[in-house]
């Protein structure tokens, strides 16, 4: 288990690693086409030191790298300010988001589907306004207007990649607490509970309920996500939020244990259609 950051740099390191590879080039042979010592390259491979985007441009260059959307993830990987044209607006909030959601907006961003088991919460990508709100005040404490206002900003402008093209894909498996658990007062649940009918029409988004009926699951150890990218499944990783950090798993046996809950949490969830319904009775209180 790593921090973001570092989980970032030794992706990156790896898929470089086995792009110079597929190259038929030696560590050697990469430095000299870009004017570098052997040992930066083996610095950046491995993942011990931090590399800027620019450096990687001259390595996927000399790798003759062409696919563009791989070019932009490795980019995104690298910390590029511009990612396809497309600014990473997140950066504008440096001095109010800590690294490791930064880093977690990042992924977001750029991955192709995300899998996530929801124990207490709506999860970010459809929360109401209102709802992310009084979330955020009762999860920090002594939070300024102001600042409270930056981090719904914050939360709302998150919800842009489900309006993307190529949307994000979503699946969301929402244990029935959390659509139990009054956020706000009648008024605010209710509209998030019509909030998440409205979400669980739209094609990119698939979401199950799994009931209090459904007895003890594999999810009770806590909530998790799993990000995917479709370029590659070397660099798709699973993280744990805490209260005060996130922790990101990478290795293949963690991927695949977690891969493999969220499929049976799925089995033993309602169908989409059962959970819609489910959601808009629990809205109207049948």
């Amino acid at each position: 288990m790593q921090h973001g950051p570092a989980v970032r740099r030794r992706k990156l390191g790896a898929e470089l690693r086995a792009l110079r590879t597929s190259a038929g080039l030696t560590s050697g042979e990469a430095a000299r086409l870009v004017g570098w010592h052997q040992s930066k390259v083996s610095r950046i491979e491995t993942g011990t030191s931090g590399v800027k985007p620019a450096d990687v441009r001259l390595l996927l260059d000399a790798y003759t790298v062409a696919d563009t959307q791989l070019r932009e993830l490795l980019m995104m990987l690298a910390g590029s300010d511009d990612s396809g044209g497309r600014h990473h607006w997140w950066h504008a909030y440096r001095g109010v988001l800590p690294p490791t959601y930064r880093d977690f907006i990042s992924l977001e961003s750029q991955a192709g589907a995300m899998r996530t088991l929801e124990t207490t919460v709506v999860p970010g990508l459809l929360q109401t306004p209102e709802y992310a709100r009084a979330v955020t005040k009762a999860a920090v404490e002594g939070l300024s207007e102001d600042r409270l206002d930056t981090l719904v900003e914050v939360r709302l402008a998150r919800q842009d990649v489900l309006r993307a093209d190529p949307p994000l894909e979503l699946s969301a498996v929402l244990d029935e607490a959390v659509l139990r658990r009054e956020v706000g007062g009648p008024g605010v649940m209710a509209r998030q509970l019509e909030r998440l009918v409205e979400a669980a029409r739209l094609p990119q988004v698939r979401l199950q309920v799994l009931p209090f009926a459904a007895g003890a699951h594999i999810g009770v150890t806590g909530p998790f996500v799993i990000f995917s990218f479709s370029n590659t499944s070397d660099l798709d990783v699973v993280v744990l939020d805490h209260l005060t950090s996130s922790l990101y798993l990478e290795r293949k046996e963690d991927l695949q244990a977690y891969t493999e809950a969220f499929n049976a949490l799925q089995i033993h969830a309602l169908s989409p259609e059962d959970s819609l319904d489910f959601i808009a009775g629990t809205a109207t209180g049948a």
